[in-house]
């Protein structure tokens, strides 16, 4: 029988904490039962497995950092709605290293899945940035995965510890985003003439 007043909820928070204590890639249920209180089999009254759980918390996850996303971005365009996107994006890896590990190559179950619902809205968010530099709708794709994957190296470097040498890594991180705006606002590469 569960614990009174544990919900899946509960169980899916205190997993994304426990994966940002232990690494995404420790998280085991028995963990994950001890600091709630309960017997391991307790949680399946919640869960129906590890997979699922991890699942639940990459969607807690991508829903939390569309959240964090759409509150930086509000009244802001341009070269300050992207510096507001990146900054959220970091703040939100540094400071939840494990569940957005989750977020890293979970799979969708069906067009129904709340992931791909919460995914939608952090796309929406990159994209109404790109709106700012006027884009071409055929490459708005290739600037959404420019984006995600620059700000994602920088910010699970940094999460990481990686940056160890003298240079700060907040002169580092304005001038990747300056550098990203002068290259949005410059325009498109030079495609190969044929």
């Amino acid at each position: 029988m569960p614990r009174a007043g544990l919900s899946k909820a509960e169980v899916v928070a205190a997993g994304a904490q426990l994966a940002d204590d232990v690494g995404f890639h420790n998280l085991a249920l028995g963990r994950l039962a001890d600091r709630l209180g309960v017997r391991t089999p307790s949680l399946y009254k919640h869960i129906d497995s590890l997979a699922d759980l991890r699942h639940a918390i990459a969607t807690l996850a991508v829903a939390e950092l569309g959240d964090a996303a759409r509150d930086a971005l509000q009244g802001r365009s341009g070269a300050d709605a992207l510096a507001a996107f990146a900054r959220a994006f970091r703040t939100y890896v540094i400071d939840h290293p494990g569940r957005y590990t989750a977020t890293i190559g979970a799979e969708f179950a069906g067009p129904d899945d709340p992931l791909l619902h919460a995914s939608a809205r952090v796309l929406e968010s990159m994209a109404a940035v790109l709106r700012g530099y006027d884009i071409p709708e055929a490459e708005i794709d290739h600037a959404l995965r420019t984006l995600r994957c620059t700000f994602h190296g920088f910010a699970t470097l940094q999460a990481s510890n990686a940056f160890q040498w003298s240079n700060d890594p907040e002169d580092s991180f304005d001038w990747m985003i300056a550098f990203i705006d002068r290259g949005l606002r410059t325009g498109r590469p030079a495609q190969d003439s044929q």
